[in-house]
């Protein structure tokens, strides 16, 4: 997939935390890294219209999470505790410590935001500025629930249902699925062909178990951690810059600055005219702010 939609970058499998992380590794070998993590259904295909252009900067390290992509998935537990935002997190930092990058530069879309989140939590003293596309923070989305909200992003709701329901139901026909839940952005041409493929290819059973454990994981245990970091009065010590997009669910349900304020010491970003998928949507726009914050 890399030599087709990065060019020149170099793609690569590294041991970390215990799972293999397959990640694709810019030119630029002595610029400062960023390090670049996708969300749900997609892998770090999503990111091939900006990381070259990133790449003349810095040393870009776009990685598929455990779980997708070409990354692996390991079995999960009762608790969900492999597909917790912390052990997700853990695999990165480890990645960038075998790529020589003990503090790094960091942006994640959608599930890639909440790792993030997480590894800035968790690992303060590794990212240097985060940026998160097209979220709030876990914890808020989930208790501020609207009908709304409910109804607009029901795949949260189907995702943590017991296994193996929704991985049988979306196995039936996984491309099916695929077009209906990105379906208004696929209409709309959203898409590259050659991106769409890989995100189709990596559909796989496999990854669909996974993707349901990482839910799962979100209204459970990823919770519990968010809840102590609030009890204890933790927040994200880096600057975090917030977009995302104005035609999307966040900006109708959400005050997404004022969230991330509430577990961030700084905190700057807005609204771009994007649906979900920005990278892919709006990409010279979120270049352009995020060369400026960077």
């Amino acid at each position: 997939m890399t030599p087709m939609l990065l060019s020149g970058f170099t793609p690569c499998t590294l041991a970390a935390n215990g799972v293999e992380i397959h990640a694709a590794v810019g030119p630029k070998r002595d610029a400062p890294a960023l390090l670049l993590l996708h969300g749900y259904p997609q892998t770090h295909a999503i990111w091939h219209k900006v990381a070259p252009r990133l790449a003349e900067r810095f040393n870009v390290v776009a990685a598929d999470l455990r779980g997708y992509g070409d990354s692996g998935k390991p079995a999960t537990s009762a608790d969900h505790a492999p597909y917790s935002k912390r052990e997700m997190a853990k695999d990165q930092v480890e990645v960038m410590r075998a790529l020589g990058h003990e503090k790094f530069f960091l942006v994640g879309h959608d599930r890639g935001g909440r790792v993030s989140h997480r590894l800035a939590m968790d690992h303060p003293d590794a990212v240097v500025k985060m940026a998160v596309l097209d979220i709030a923070p876990t914890l808020a989305m989930y208790e501020r629930t609207t009908m709304e909200f409910a109804a607009a992003y029901w795949h949260w709701f189907f995702l943590i249902q017991p296994a193996f329901l929704p991985e049988r139901m979306i196995g039936a026909d996984p491309q099916f699925y695929l077009q209906k839940k990105m379906g208004e952005s696929l209409v709309r041409g959203v898409f590259a062909p050659e991106a769409w493929a890989e995100y189709v290819r990596c559909f796989t059973p496999g990854a669909i178990h996974a993707s349901c454990e990482d839910y799962r994981a979100a209204f459970t245990i990823d919770l519990e951690h968010d809840r102590a970091d609030r009890a204890a009065g933790r927040k994200v010590r880096a600057p975090l810059l917030a977009l995302w997009g104005l035609h999307g669910v966040v900006e109708r349900c959400f005050a997404p600055l004022d969230e991330w304020r509430r577990v961030a010491d700084d905190v700057r970003g807005g609204a771009l005219p994007s649906g979900h998928y920005i990278p892919e949507e709006v990409p010279d726009l979120l270049l352009e702010a995020l060369m400026g914050f960077l």
